[in-house]
């Protein structure tokens, strides 16, 4: 399936913040899930929007708020040393609960527009995203999250409380975990410890691991692209989206 969609720039009102944002829209009439694209450090970037617009296609309305607002607004950078390390920079000024405030923010957002069901939300996140997303999975809102290779999750949360990992227990919807098993900066017994997590606690979740995959595998602007890796975690991430929203 796919279905005409139109996108455009808009603004999340949290407080006096007003959050930069991406949104994708079927042109259809009726109502549709809403899913949350978090994005990886480099901003609400061209790979971002472009992935907001491909969910939206699948019968989503879908959007991308700028997790980096308050810290940069309109950042947004490409893939160079440089640009990396000034992403890092800004990944290391978080808090976590400026982020799920933001979340929340956005999901009253999504809740006011009229084509929207109110029945719960996605969220997919990658690379810091990733982390991102994990994090949120708890709001009571998030039926269903895609995380995909968010490092740190296991050994750091934004702004340096309790790493991530131990918020695992509130998880109250469904979570797919997306690695690479040549993904340096995950290393697999950290995968190995989130996936024994959750089965602890008891959430529903499902752990890929792809062999051979490196950091960034579904981006195809980035040199770790992975084309088989990534067509796998897409079609499992709708999987999740359609099964659970």
């Amino acid at each position: 399936m796919s279905v005409a969609i139109s996108s455009q720039s808009v603004q999340v009102l949290n407080g006096d913040l007003a959050i930069d944002a991406h949104l994708a829209t079927p042109q259809a009439s009726g109502k549709f899930p809403a899913v949350i694209v978090i994005q990886e450090i480099f901003g609400v970037n061209e790979h971002i929007r472009d992935i907001t617009k491909r969910i939206a296609q699948q019968g989503y309305v879908a959007i991308a708020p700028a997790i980096y607002q308050r810290q940069a607004p309109g950042f947004t950078v490409g893939y160079t040393p440089e640009e990396i390390e000034l992403g890092r920079e800004y990944k290391n000024q978080t808090q976590a609960d400026e982020l799920l405030s933001d979340i929340q923010a956005t999901i009253k957002y999504l809740y006011q527009l009229p084509q929207v069901k109110t029945t719960g939300v996605g969220t997919v996140g990658f690379c810091f995203g990733g982390h991102v997303t994990y994090l949120a999975a708890p709001l009571e809102e998030i039926k269903a999250t895609a995380s995909f290779y968010g490092a740190q999750i296991v050994n750091w949360c934004p702004g340096n409380g309790e790493p991530t990992i131990t918020r695992t227990k509130d998880i109250k919807g469904t979570i797919y975990c997306f690695f690479g098993t040549a993904d340096p900066l995950i290393p697999n017994e950290q995968v190995a410890q989130i996936e024994a997590e959750l089965q602890k606690h008891h959430i529903s979740h499902k752990v890929f691991r792809y062999e051979g995959a490196d950091h960034g595998f579904i981006c195809d602007r980035r040199n770790s692209y992975n084309p088989e890796a990534a067509q796998d975690a897409w079609n499992k991430m709708l999987d999740l989206f359609s099964s659970k929203l």
